[in-house]
């Protein structure tokens, strides 16, 4: 028997007047319900309409048949969920019980079910394993296909963007080195005792069940630091006699013992196993073994680990903004690596490239400089990275001025015969190089642009607000870049979606304020005006016409004559 393919779902049912919500109430619970401006029936339209379910066609094939609910109201359901900040038993609660929220989704009957847990959670593994598989995240171009829509829809111009980024951290505990170590070695053996597959000896057997009765922090809170360093030691003796005898197709946590072993030992001359210094320990190194993709970075002296979040979104003055681009990448990614996406996905949305950026001075690289320029879309980046420099650099008509900013003194510099330009201090010679000059005229180039510009930017702040807004001590509750992406790009259709209801809002009360007013004075003086207009005008046309009587009885008694 064959499965049935992938169908997409109706966009809008049949109204059954027997089970019909709307018909069964009455009043202003009627009138709140059918509310074209409500939010429920807002997110229904600009939303879960907008879905195209086509976009999922490939997780569905002859093998696994066509899906059993509707991917417009499990799409929805996430956004929801995420837009709320709900938890999942609150999700399915609010789906089976509320009545505002069962129409936003689409359930404008009484008797329409909603999908199952086990068929939501089977939806988001798919999602997650197709990621994983192809590359290809299908929220992403949910989220791309909603937004382009929603920006025809209500003419968003697009012509400036701004972009600003935040830290985020992972639903992890902080972790010392012994801990990480331990905790993938635990990981390592419970799934390798799944398996009949056992290659080590009965010692070291023996370790590690002994290692998986307990969890690491709790082995170093009751340790000294030199038996820390001591039994740190041996567990990486431990991993290299495991990764020794098995082979990344014995099991799945093979490449993190790995690349755990990899970041904290190292094998010295005589072939033992030695420790790292910390020294040698990089930003992008496993900081949980249950989030192995999450990276370390520390801002403002505020230590993170988990990921950079970057936001991109129109800014043009009075009309709708909207969020055209959300990326995510592990922690320690520089936002310098952010633009040339952002720029690229913001086009596809917008279909045409902005004309205006305005970014902090984290965002700006050369390189970015220039592909802006290539691109012809002016940049505003209202700093530099690093701090800068003592000397005043002013390079014009092949003579450099320098101007020491501390003491305000002008000193002579040359060329010496490298070509470098050279200045003489009390210490010996300052040279500076063509970089170091370059930097100091964008420096003044940026402190020249107009505040209006440079204050363009930071409204974009109010929008990581409301991005992290459900974070608790700046951490998610969710763990890897897959899922850290889902949850920030739903987060970007509920803050659209609440911009859009804002913005008609608004264009309401304007036209309320507009029919206030009109009858009162303007209506009537520009009734009076326009009956003035009338009277002028109808006078010159019956002055024209009886000018025109006379003429014509004139070039009849003319032909008269002539005949």
């Amino acid at each position: 028997m064959l499965k049935k393919m992938f169908r997409a779902s109706k966009k809008e049912k049949q109204i059954d007047m027997f089970t019909s919500i709307s018909g069964m109430l009455q009043g202003a619970s009627y009138e709140q319900y059918n509310n074209s401006q409500a939010w429920h029936n807002m997110f229904r339209v600009h939303v879960v309409s907008r879905i195209d379910e086509n976009l999922f066609k490939s997780l569905f094939n002859e093998k696994m048949g066509a899906p059993n609910a509707s991917i417009r109201v499990l799409i929805g359901m996430m956004t929801l969920k995420e837009g709320f900040g709900w938890s999942d038993n609150e999700l399915f609660e609010h789906c089976r019980f509320n009545l505002l929220v069962r129409s936003a989704l689409g359930l404008l009957h009484i008797n329409d079910t909603i999908p199952a847990e086990s068929t939501y959670y089977l939806f988001r593994k798919r999602i997650h394993e197709y990621h994983k598989q192809n590359q290809v995240d299908l929220i992403e171009k949910v989220f791309q296909q909603i937004t382009s829509d929603q920006v025809l829809a209500f003419d968003v111009s697009g012509r400036s963007i701004r972009m600003d980024s935040k830290l985020i951290g992972s639903n992890i505990a902080s972790c010392t080195r012994y801990e990480i170590v331990h905790d993938t070695l635990v990981l390592f053996y419970k799934e390798m005792i799944k398996t009949t597959n056992i290659k080590l000896a009965d010692d070291d057997l023996a370790q590690l069940n002994k290692l998986s009765e307990t969890t690491g922090n709790k082995v170093v809170y009751h340790l000294t630091r030199k038996e820390v360093q001591k039994r740190l030691l041996n567990l990486g003796v431990l991993c290299y006699k495991v990764l020794s005898v098995y082979e990344e197709k014995d099991n799945k946590y093979y490449p993190l013992l790995k690349r755990v072993f990899d970041e904290h030992f190292r094998l010295g001359e005589n072939g033992q196993t030695e420790l790292r210094p910390k020294e040698e320990i990089k930003s992008g190194s496993v900081q949980s073994p249950f989030d192995a993709e999450c990276a370390y970075r520390n801002k403002d002296n505020k230590p993170v680990k988990g990921y950079s979040i970057n936001a991109t979104e129109t800014c043009d003055d009075d009309t709708l903004n909207l969020i055209t681009d959300i990326q995510v990448a592990p922690a320690n990614k520089p936002d310098t690596e952010f633009v040339k996406p952002a720029l690229d996905n913001t086009t596809q949305v917008l279909n045409h490239k902005p004309e205006d950026l305005y970014a902090d001075g984290a965002f700006h690289s050369p390189d970015n400089v220039d592909q802006c320029q290539e691109e012809e879309i002016n940049h505003y980046f209202t700093g530099m990275p690093g701090m800068p420099g003592r000397y005043d650099l002013t390079l014009c008509d092949d003579t450099l001025t320098v101007i020491d900013t501390q003491t305000g003194e002008i000193i002579p510099a040359y060329k010496n015969k490298s070509g470098k330009w050279a200045i003489k201090t009390e210490k010996g010679y300052r040279y500076f190089s063509d970089q170091q000059i370059e930097n100091c005229q964008l420096r003044k180039q940026i402190e020249q642009i107009p505040v209006e510009k440079r204050n363009k930017r930071n409204n974009v702040e109010a929008t990581i607000f409301q991005l992290s807004y459900y974070t608790r001590n700046n951490k998610t509750r969710y763990r890897g870049l897959i899922q850290h992406k889902i949850w920030a790009l739903l987060r970007c259709i509920w803050i659209n979606l609440k911009r859009i209801i804002a913005y008609v809002e608004q264009i309401c009360q304007r036209t309320f304020l507009f029919n206030q007013i009109m009858p009162s004075n303007w209506f009537f003086s520009q009734k009076i005006s326009f009956e003035n207009t009338f009277n002028r005008v109808f006078n010159l046309c019956q002055t024209f016409f009886k000018d025109f009587g006379v003429l014509r009885k004139k070039f009849i008694l003319m032909k008269l004559d002539f005949l």
